[in-house]
């Protein structure tokens, strides 16, 4: 049958001119010049976006009813046969190439792979070359059964000068092995060219293809072989140079196809594209570069234009535009998509890998609590059967987190779950987490490790909300098609593979949200090809960014790649930059932009720009710039200055009815401080460390002499044998919190070099007449204020009694006698007053006691005039407390000391008034 080849000029008129040579093809073939009734041809697009323009165009041209042709893309032709059997999903194929891959030892050595899992991203490249061979050399086996791929292979290799052969061998006889044993009837392209050829014998139907790129090998196989059953027209654009822009020839010369024999170059329609409405925008910054996009579309919104197209060049730069433009509730239809690893639905699988995988670990398994997806559609009694599942569930992690932090445990399921023994609930939850976890453990084959995730994500309520989730109904579906049912792949993986294989899945297919307003279109170059918009912004036509930076050629150089008839660096980017040209020849305004600087360095427009700057000015006999610049007029907002004052927040209603040594402490410190921490209740939640901190180290000691006085006191002991007891008393604290953690034995080491001093100091403390009565005493006692009772409330360190019945108060500090020394003569410090004011009974004397060494002896350090400081302390805090409750303001008036530390600092912004 016969077959004819239509070029047509890259323009606007693409597709009018299409139109009228599919129309007068059809006639031709009918012998019916007024024919309207076209069902009977077939029209094959790249896409199936270009049906409408092309339906149009049909349209515009016939006028009036018409019954069009049928319209495909060769995968949707493909996809209305039956699926042939046998043919291996891609990850299995990729996972059964692993596993023969993983059993050599020397590969591994050969790509430094530390662990097996390395070896997934490389089964996926040679996978890939495979694939890109089958494409290249399918079609001549087909054609020539005697062809020998061996010989071309061969020959490729000898373009290699002898070095480069030698430096090569080893990888690229690995890819060509793997080629041919992936060559079989279970190979998807094999199978994919086989239907081809079969829609071409079956042929019954003329056909027309449609593309503005020419045919790979695989299509011009099916071509052929339908050109021998039916007509077949193919229209392509011409990128001979007669027939582009001279302007374009001229600037890009490489793009332009070389026209040996131009009898036999087909027929050719159109006349020369007028240039498009270009602009340069030379941007600041990234910023300047997304406002002056954004702005640009709104701008051509406002003018009228209802179809447009931002081409992502630097996805960075188009992100940050499209994040504007929604702000201005501007939707943007992105056709680029993003990788299915970067929503929140994948964060949720991710977050649980890392929770398996971590066993516990408490961060990782904060993080996954957190998640919307996780434990939303849990067991009721999880949620302490709330009907605000949302809120309920809040809480339950807000309080799993405080528990944890509070005991600083880093993680493991058992100690996790030993340190929720308090709350039930929260316990029972994150024991449901811990026995599923268990599962992943030990190797599977792919149905089994698909159910196991399956059963896990069902009974954490994720698969419920992922159901409901556009990208967790994609990855859900994802999941079951990496082994579909009746699978019978056998090979046994541990979790790390699986969960390796998960993320190369997730990583390698895209997310694209529903598409419903199309006037702003974000598009890679390639997704522009035979398009037509208003007005079209690329972004990023800069160096970096234009021509694309070339992919890696793993194996293979140019030159194997051009003798095997693989894409090279060249061709690929003569592709994109006829893209390029089509582009400007179809879309009747266009602006350029891209970032003028980066890091304080010029950044050149793209080379490609450059050259067509440098052609214009030829042109024009001026070395003034012949591209018009474009900057969008952004709209000046005057905003009024508000200066920023210390505040000083009145609260009266929350004045407090309980008050603690440490808050007052805070109140004299900053008030603000008391407000926001005290009043409001806001804190910041402990910090989980794998290094105890000074406040652990003192809670041990608090514990460790605790022990030592009680001891004394119920079991009096010789003088000189109570330095061994003191002895024997923290070695046996120290060694199950060192068991715990072994950080702590610095600690140990600090308080050893203590214990003697601390002895002889207890013995001459107990010589002077007192005696130790108890220890880490809670207390309560009201204080009677003019309109309201404030309760007193904390905790004694120590309480020791003389034989004249007097009582002392002691707190231990890990500090040395100079500092507490300055602490009491400050008269900031009023803790020891406040616990005479707590105590049940009188208070003679108050003492900090050391517990840090000040030439190898520690000591106490006495709260002068005590009484006085007491009856001071207790009319102090009435004035204050009756000041709070009539409005008086609470500034945030803290020294630097205090605000060094403040965890309320960012609330009161001191930097911003100061």
């Amino acid at each position: 049958m016969p077959s004819k080849s239509i070029q047509i000029v890259p323009s606007a008129n693409f597709w009018p001119d299409a139109a009228r040579a599919l129309l007068a093809a059809c006639r031709q073939a009918s012998g019916d010049q007024g024919q309207r009734d076209f069902a009977q041809w077939r029209v094959v697009l790249p896409t199936f976006a270009h049906a409408q323009p092309l339906k149009a165009a049909l349209s515009a041209e016939l006028g009036g009813t018409f019954v069009p042709p049928q319209f495909f893309t060769l995968s949707g032709w493909l996809a209305t046969l039956p699926p042939l059997p046998n043919v291996l999903p891609a990850s299995e194929r990729l996972m059964r190439l692993y596993a023969e891959l993983r059993q050599h030892g020397w590969l591994k050595k050969l790509f430094t792979a530390r662990r097996n899992t390395d070896l997934l991203p490389l089964a996926q490249t040679l996978l890939a070359l495979s694939d890109e061979l089958t494409q290249a050399l399918l079609p001549a086996l087909h054609a020539d059964a005697e062809n020998d791929p061996e010989q071309r292979w061969q020959h490729a290799l000898e373009q290699l000068s002898p070095d480069a052969r030698k430096l090569l061998s080893d990888e690229t006889q690995l890819v060509w092995s793997i080629w041919k044993s992936q060559l079989d009837a279970d190979d998807a392209i094999a199978a994919r060219f086989a239907q081809m050829l079969q829609v071409a014998e079956n042929a019954s139907q003329p056909m027309a293809w449609i593309s503005s790129v020419a045919p790979e090998p695989l299509e011009q196989a099916f071509l052929d072989a339908y050109a021998r059953r039916q007509q077949v027209l193919t229209i392509t654009l011409d990128w001979r140079a007669q027939a582009l822009l001279p302007t374009y020839a001229q600037a890009w010369p490489e793009m332009v196809e070389a026209a040996a024999d131009e009898e036999n170059l087909g027929e050719k329609i159109g006349g020369h594209a007028l240039p498009a409405e270009l602009a340069l925008c030379a941007a600041r910054s990234v910023e300047d570069e997304a406002v002056q996009g954004a702005q640009m579309v709104i701008d051509w919104l406002q003018e009228g234009k209802a179809s447009l197209a931002i081409v992502a060049q630097d996805r960075v730069v188009a992100r940050r535009i499209r994040a504007l433009l929604e702000r201005a509730q501007i939707h943007v239809a992105d056709e680029t998509g993003w990788k299915l690893s970067t929503t929140r639905a994948a964060s949720a699988i991710s977050a649980w890998f890392d929770v398996v995988t971590a066993r516990g670990e408490t961060t990782a398994l904060l993080d996954l609590l957190k998640s919307p997806f996780v434990l939303n559609e849990a067991p009721s009694d999880l949620l302490h059967d709330a009907q605000d599942s949302i809120a309920n569930k809040s809480a339950l992690v807000m309080k799993i987190e405080l528990l944890l932090r509070r005991a600083n445990v880093l993680g493991e399921w058992r100690a996790v779950i030993n340190a929720l023994t308090a709350a039930p609930a929260e316990q029972k939850a994150v024991a449901l987490l811990a026995q599923q976890a268990a599962l992943f453990s030990g190797r599977k084959n792919l149905r089994d490790w698909i159910a196991t995730t399956a059963a896990a994500l069902d009974a954490l309520g994720i698969s419920a909300a992922l159901s409901a989730d556009s990208a967790g109904q994609q990855i859900l579906q994802l999941l079951q098609n990496i082994a579909p049912p009746g699978n019978d792949f056998a090979g046994l993986f541990s979790f790390p593979e699986w969960r390796a294989l998960v993320n190369l899945q997730l990583d390698d297919t895209s997310f694209i949200s529903a598409i419903n307003d199309r006037r702003v279109v974000m598009l890679p170059l390639n997704g522009a090809r035979l398009r037509t918009f208003d007005a079209v912004l690329m972004v990023g036509a800069d160096a970096d960014h234009l021509p694309s930076q070339p992919q890696e050629t793993l194996f293979f150089a140019n030159t194997v790649r051009r003798e095997l008839g693989l894409a090279t660096r060249e061709s690929r980017q003569r592709q994109q930059l006829r893209d390029v040209v089509e582009l400007l020849a179809m879309n009747p305004q266009v602006v350029l932009s891209w970032q003028a600087h980066k890091d304080g360095e010029p950044n050149p427009v793209s080379p490609w720009i450059q050259r067509l700057q440098l052609t214009l000015a030829r042109r024009s006999g001026t070395a003034a710039p012949a591209l018009p610049e474009r900057r969008a007029a952004i709209a000046s907002q005057s905003l009024l200055a508000t200066p920023t004052y210390m505040p000083a927040p009145a609260a009266p209603q929350l004045t407090p009815s309980r008050l603690t040594a440490s808050a007052y402490n805070s109140f004299i410190a900053c008030p603000y401080q008391f407000f926001a921490r005290r009043m409001l209740g806001l804190a910041s939640l402990d910090e989980l460390s794998d290094l105890p901190e000074k406040r652990d180290y003192g809670g041990w000691l608090h514990e460790i002499l605790e022990i030592y006085h009680e001891t004394l006191r119920d079991q009096p002991c010789p003088p000189d044998r109570r330095e061994s007891l003191l002895v024997d008393i923290s070695k046996k604290l120290f060694d199950s919190v060192i068991a715990k953690n072994a950080a702590a034995l610095g600690y140990y080491s600090r308080w050893q070099k203590v214990i003697s001093a601390y002895v002889a100091w207890a013995n001459e403390h107990e010589a002077q007449g007192w005696s130790f009565i108890f220890g880490e005493q809670a207390y309560e006692k009201p204080m009677a204020l003019p309109d309201r009772e404030l309760m007193l409330h904390g905790r004694i360190d120590r309480v020791d009694e003389n034989d004249a019945g007097e009582r002392a108060v002691l707190d231990y500090k890990t500090n040395n006698l100079v500092v507490l020394n300055k602490k009491l003569k400050d008269h900031e410090d009023h803790q020891l007053a406040f616990y005479g004011l707590l105590s049940d009974r009188p208070v003679a004397a108050a003492h900090y006691v050391a517990l840090e060494t000040t030439k190898d002896k520690v000591g106490d350090v006495s709260a002068p005039d005590y009484d006085e400081a007491q009856r001071a302390l207790a009319a102090q805090i009435s004035v204050n407390v009756q000041a709070i409750a009539r409005g008086v303001g609470l500034p945030a008036n803290g020294v630097a000391s205090v605000c060094q530390y403040c965890d309320v600092r960012g609330l009161c912004r001191k930097g911003a008034w100061e």
